[in-house]
C-alpha cells in the first residue's frame, strides 16, 4: 500500500514537472508545478474513468493519466489567475 502512495507521488512529481515545461511561462515554479502534478494525477484518473478511457491505457498509463490531470489542472489555473 505505501510503495503504491510513492509511485503515485512519483509519477505526479515527474507529470507536474513536465506540464511545467508544457507551459512555459505560465507554471506555478517548480514547487507549485509539482504539487499540481500531483493533483493533476487525482484529476486524471478521475477524467479517465469518467470518459471511460481506463480501460485502453497500458503501463505507461499512470504517467499519461498524471500528465494529463496536470495539464487540464494548469490551464483552469492559468484562465483564473488571468
Amino acid at each position: 500500500m505505501i510503495e503504491n502512495l510513492i509511485w503515485f507521488l512519483v509519477v505526479g512529481l515527474i507529470a507536474g514537472w513536465l506540464a511545467g515545461r508544457v507551459f512555459r511561462g505560465r507554471g506555478f515554479g517548480l514547487i507549485g508545478n509539482l504539487v499540481i502534478g500531483i493533483i493533476g494525477a487525482f484529476i486524471g484518473g478521475w477524467l479517465f474513468d469518467v470518459l471511460r478511457l481506463a480501460p485502453l491505457l497500458t503501463l505507461i498509463a499512470p504517467f499519461i493519466v498524471a500528465f494529463v490531470g496536470a495539464l487540464v489542472l494548469l490551464f483552469v489555473l492559468n484562465l483564473i489567475r488571468r
